[in-house]
């Protein structure tokens, strides 16, 4: 029952910084696993990092891991994704997800909550 809106996304260089926002509204959210995954033209729809409730728990992609810091603030129904060292690779439209699940939150299947995405472009 969450509602999810993406912000933060936009033109940067390679080599440059993003922090995407994912604010939250419903009364769920402190419970609600979160997860930010990525889909490019013609590409699938893919993992990128996910937050356990609490915020005690993440999990990253290899392919952003060590780039990329997932954090919430559940007293303002926040999540983020921190973006540094971006690539052009990482260019694609960015969505966050919500999940009352614990366990696969690299799987798309387990989010029942979706944003509406925002683009990210990465340029040389």
């Amino acid at each position: 029952q969450v509602q999810l809106v993406e912000s933060g996304g936009g033109l940067v260089q390679t080599g440059g910084s993003l922090r995407l926002s994912c604010a939250a509204s419903g009364r769920t959210f402190s419970t609600s696993a979160m997860g930010w995954f990525r889909q490019a033209p013609g590409k699938e729809r893919e993992f990128v990092a996910a937050i356990s409730g609490s915020g005690g728990s993440t999990d990253y992609a290899d392919s952003v891991n060590g780039r990329f810091t997932i954090s919430r603030d559940n007293a303002k129904n926040t999540a983020y994704l921190q973006m540094n060292s971006l690539k052009l690779e990482d260019t694609a439209v960015y969505f966050c997800a919500a999940t009352t699940s614990w366990y696969g939150l690299s799987r798309l299947r387990q989010y029942d909550a979706w944003g509406q995405g925002t683009q990210v472009t990465v340029s040389s």
